[in-house]
């Protein structure tokens, strides 16, 4: 998959992402040991960063989003259907971010 091919999944992606609301339960909660709130806004801010700038992003959120992902793998068995689905959206982009850094 090239770049550009990239930025339109992850921009697909991270529309519908947008238009999601955010699990009323994970306001203040933590699962696995993490803060949910924080497993969507930092990925999120980084989304979007990789998106401004056409594909390239700096080593500290390239680090977040390695990070995050990680974090949200173990999250995900514990949340409901309708979480997992909110949470699969950020690890696609995740993937495409991080595998085009690979690449």
């Amino acid at each position: 998959m090239d770049l550009a091919d990239r930025l339109a999944a992850v921009t697909t992606l991270f529309e519908a992402h947008n238009k999601a609301p955010f699990p009323n339960q994970w306001r203040g909660a933590d699962a696995a040991g993490f803060d949910m709130a924080m497993l969507d806004a930092d990925p999120a801010g980084c989304v979007s960063v990789w998106l401004m700038q056409q594909g390239l992003l700096d080593d500290w959120r390239w680090n977040v989003l390695a990070e995050c992902e990680q974090r949200l793998i173990r999250v995900l068995p514990e949340l409901d259907a309708y979480g997992r689905e909110y949470c699969r959206r950020l690890l696609d982009m995740m993937a495409l971010i991080l595998e085009a850094d690979c690449s």
